[in-house]
């Protein structure tokens, strides 16, 4: 058994929340850059090249990427044989993302009730998952989540009888129908089948996939491959200026389900689709 403090995390979460903010995905920036340098669309271009820059002068200048610096989401794989002292996880990861915020001179954007909207100041708490995982480590991922894209999200229970060009169909609708709401190039995470609960969670994991990296199971990673196609036939473009460029990744993950049903979540990420992570 390996003990874990609760001050480690916290300063573990801290550290993320930061980090998470103001530095871009290695492969997001690549692809980014490359698409401005293909895009036909003039205003289309001239936006992805102001996307390139900002998130260049954010990693440089240690300040965010967006203004809108997310609801906080925190992934925990935390191993059975690890022993937490000082205090319960879940306060620890909001001690961390209390301090990320604050010293991090981060926008607050969490209000404590979501129809009396008073806010909580300090970005707490945070949306947690936790997995239990074999092994004596803690893997902590931070990806804030701004609602511009949040908002943008879309579920459907579909038939058990639906094809994959029905489910294709759904996410191209989404985005279709979100226009340039959620800042394009967009990056699409789609939970399909499980529960309700399990297809929405599972699509905001599939953020967190590298998006160099289609789904290891060649019939899914077809389904990727062929929304991206649609999606960015329907020339939205960066930022709604027309163009090529809508969407830079559709990442699938499927999960078993009920004979007689078929959730599907698609859950939308901006341009600035963040995340970072450690082990403890």
């Amino acid at each position: 058994m390996r003990e874990i403090n609760y001050e480690e995390i916290a300063a573990t979460v801290a550290k993320l929340c930061v980090k998470a903010n103001t530095i871009l995905s290695p492969e997001i920036g690549i692809l980014l850059e490359a698409a401005a340098e293909t895009e036909y669309s003039e205003p289309g271009r001239d936006a992805l090249c102001d996307m390139v820059e900002n998130f260049k002068y954010a990693a440089s200048a240690g300040v965010p990427i967006c203004q809108d610096t997310g609801m906080a989401v925190v992934f925990a794989d935390i191993g059975q044989e690890v022993h937490i002292t000082g205090g319960l996880f879940s306060d620890a990861v909001d001690e961390g993302v209390r301090r990320g915020y604050i010293d991090g001179l981060l926008r607050c954007s969490v209000v404590r009730d979501p129809l009396r909207r008073t806010n909580t100041d300090d970005n707490t708490p945070a949306m947690l998952s936790i997995r239990l995982v074999p092994g004596d480590r803690i893997h902590i991922t931070v990806a804030p989540k701004g609602f511009g894209s949040e908002n943008m999200s879309a579920m459907k229970m579909l038939l058990p009888s639906s094809t994959p060009e029905e489910v294709i169909d759904f996410i191209v609708e989404t985005v279709k129908n979100a226009g340039s709401n959620p800042c394009p190039p967009v990056i699409l995470g789609v939970g399909l089948g499980g529960t309700v609960e399990q297809a929405a969670l599972t699509a905001k994991r599939a953020l967190l996939r590298p998006i160099d990296k289609r789904n290891p199971d060649g019939f899914y990673a077809d389904m990727e491959r062929r929304a991206l196609e649609r999606i960015n036939a329907l020339g939205i473009g960066p930022q709604g200026f027309g163009g090529r460029h809508t969407a830079l990744a559709v990442n699938i993950d499927a999960l078993p389900t009920h004979i007689a049903g078929m959730p599907c979540v698609v859950n939308m990420g901006c341009h600035v689709t963040r995340h970072a992570s450690a082990l403890i």
